[in-house]
């Protein structure tokens, strides 16, 4: 019998964000001292085994960079463009902070952007911080980030935000950080340290690109041609980032009453951020009623696969699909109803095990004539790489 996976994702169409409101704090540095910590974590079999197997390396390799271990505080900040997450120590407050060492994240879901619902498959972008030691994780080891935070409980959906975001082992995700199972063991021992020593709330920060990286900043300008009301988001973390540049210090945010970061602007001119120049769209003439056919899937909700190893891929990977979902989003804009000036879309499809789409249809959002193009252009999407039998995609 033929098995299908069933994906979901957001398509963004024409958004406009602007104003400042009150500010509330969002902490990233700590006070409060956890005791004992460490002694917990080596009462469990798994970490235990783990500490002994990888503590004399890491002290070789604070070593020869000349730094002392364990770190009492612990900094980590991804990009999701590049694919990178970083780590960066130091031993008290007054130093500054230097890089211990970069990992390959080794798994990428969703695209440039904030979650902003479950099931969006969106790696989450933001100021976050470890809540969450979980050694019995399926996924090797996990650690736990703060998703929503108060930025993501106002500006994400109210009733599904989504949760469970990870940073963890075994190179699958379907919206987490992953990186190796031997990198996840180096990562968790350093966190497990700081907390010990009183680091309760490590940050973790997660930018749309390395802003030092001149080809990853060009992709954000592109991809902001499409979605320029990502562009103040973007904008903030650019601060955030350039921030810790000048200062290798973890940078103060706050977020607004809309829901917004602020921080500091010290972004150099030459790595602004550019501002799309987006056409205004016309006021929509008033549409026929219009009535959808029904979509029904051709797979029974059994035969879907519940967990898959490997995502199927877009002919031509993310870039090509995140090509695709712009140019259907432009499309879409006529579609608007009058005076709407953005439609925020969820998409159901499955794709069989040869790659080929077999049933789209929209959740959520849209209207009648917009929803049928949509589902239209995803029912026409090229057949992909096929997926990999099942494996362990539960946390």
């Amino acid at each position: 019998m033929r098995k299908s996976f069933k994906q979901y994702l957001i398509v963004l169409i024409q958004l406009s964000i602007a104003g400042v409101f009150s500010i509330d704090r969002l902490s990233a540095q700590t006070s409060i001292s956890t005791i004992h910590f460490i002694d917990y974590q080596r009462s469990i079999p798994k970490v235990s085994d783990m500490l002994r197997r990888k503590e004399d390396t890491l002290m070789k390799q604070f070593r020869e960079k000349g730094l002392t271990y364990p770190a009492r505080y612990l900094y980590i900040r991804s990009f999701k463009y590049d694919s990178q997450l970083e780590v960066w120590v130091k031993n008290t407050k007054e130093e500054k902070y230097k890089l211990f060492k970069t990992y390959k994240v080794c798994a990428l879901a969703g695209t440039l952007g904030p979650k902003r619902m479950a099931g969006d498959y969106q790696v989450p972008e933001g100021f976050y911080y470890i809540n969450e030691f979980n050694p019995r994780s399926e996924y090797h080891l996990s650690l736990g980030l703060n998703y929503p935070n108060a930025s993501d409980r106002i500006l994400s959906d109210s009733t599904q935000p989504g949760g469970d975001i990870y940073i963890h082992g075994s190179c699958v995700t379907t919206g987490c950080i992953p990186i190796t199972d031997q990198q996840i063991e180096e990562l968790y021992i350093l966190a497990a340290h700081a907390k010990d020593m009183g680091e309760d709330f490590i940050p973790v920060h997660i930018f749309p690109v390395n802003f030092n990286n001149a080809r990853s900043v060009s992709y954000l300008n592109k991809y902001l041609q499409t979605f320029s009301e990502y562009t103040p988001f973007a904008k903030s973390m650019r601060s955030a980032f350039y921030y810790f540049e000048k200062y290798r210090d973890v940078p103060f945010v706050m977020v607004n009453g809309k829901g917004e970061y602020v921080t500091e602007e010290v972004a150099p001119a030459e790595a602004l951020v550019k501002v799309a120049n987006v056409t205004p769209v016309a006021e929509a003439r008033k549409k026929p009623v219009h009535v959808r056919p029904e979509r029904v899937s051709p797979i029974k909700e059994d035969d879907l696969a519940k967990v898959v190893d490997k995502l199927p891929m877009y002919p031509g990977g993310n870039d090509a699909f995140q090509e695709f979902l712009n140019k259907l989003s432009k499309e879409s804009v006529k579609d608007l109803d009058q005076g709407q000036t953005k439609a925020f879309v969820m998409v159901e499809y499955i794709i069989d095990s040869t790659g080929s789409p077999v049933y789209a249809r929209v959740t959520r959002g849209g209207n009648d004539v917009m929803n049928e193009k949509i589902e239209d252009a995803f029912m026409g999407m090229p057949s992909g790489h096929p997926r990999t039998g099942p494996g362990p995609m539960s946390r």
